[in-house]
Order: C-alpha cells, then structure tokens, then sequence
C-alpha cells in the first residue's frame, strides 16, 4: 500500500485549521494579516499552530477551551508554523527580541505589544487542563471580564 505524504499531510493540515476555526480563532496568514492582528486595541491570543502531537493532543485542545473563561482576550487568532511561513515568522518578529520561537505556542499581546507568552516547554510533556489554567492567569492579569 503506498500512501501520498503530501495528501496525509494536507489532511492533517486541514484537520488543524479546521478545530482552530471551529474555536473562534481567526487565521492570520499573510504579513498583512499580522499587521492587522497588531494594530488592534486590546488584547489578542496569538496561538502558533503546529502538526506536532503536543499542538494536537495539548496545545489546540487548551486554546479551545482558555477562551471561555469570564476574563479572555479581545481578539483570538493564530499563525500555522511550517504552512504559513511568512505570516509566522513575520509574527515571531514583531512579538520582539524577548520572544523565544516555539511551536507551538502562545503569545498574548496588549495594544500591539507581547506581555506574556507560553512556549512549547511549558506545552509539551503537560495535560491540557495545566496549559488551560496557565492560560486563564494570563487573562486574570492582562484581561478584561466579559
């Protein structure tokens, strides 16, 4: 049985924008679209996306459920490592020199500017409900309640 890389792959990328979407989270995936993200008031979740198992098994898993929550982020969004490569680097860029590139990640930006991230050290090797909880101090520091 011979299987196509390329089409598991697509499915695989696929199934991953997908949850993103099904969550609330709007895909950034130009440089335009990273402007855009920043210049927002407010504050705004950037969750860099991955086809890694931690993004699958943890890291989408926790950004779905972090968002309902009675304190959470104006805007959601996220940036898709190695599909959106532009987009992601660019983003990695802007978040500043403080920023350590992980994917995945999250990064939570106030009136344009990184105050807080979670890296994939702090994803990998955990249970969705500890980055859930991380998550959710963030927004209890840098977050309005709705």
């Amino acid at each position: 049985m011979s299987m196509d890389f390329n089409l598991y792959m697509n499915e695989i990328v696929t199934t991953a924008r997908n949850e993103m979407d099904a969550a609330g989270y709007e895909q950034l995936r130009t440089t335009e679209d990273v402007d855009r993200a920043l210049e927002r008031p407010g504050t705004t979740l950037f969750m860099v996306n991955s086809v890694c198992g931690c993004a699958g098994g943890i890291a989408r898993p926790a950004a779905t459920h972090a968002a309902h929550y009675d304190r959470r982020p104006d805007h959601l969004v996220t940036v898709f490592a190695g599909q959106d490569k532009e987009a992601t680097f660019y983003a990695r860029d802007k978040f500043g020199d403080e920023h350590l590139p992980s994917s995945p990640s999250f990064v939570l930006v106030k009136d344009g500017q990184m105050v807080a991230e979670v890296g994939r050290h702090e994803i990998e090797g955990h249970d969705p409900m500890s980055v859930i909880t991380h998550l959710q101090g963030l927004f209890e520091e840098y977050c309005e309640e709705y």
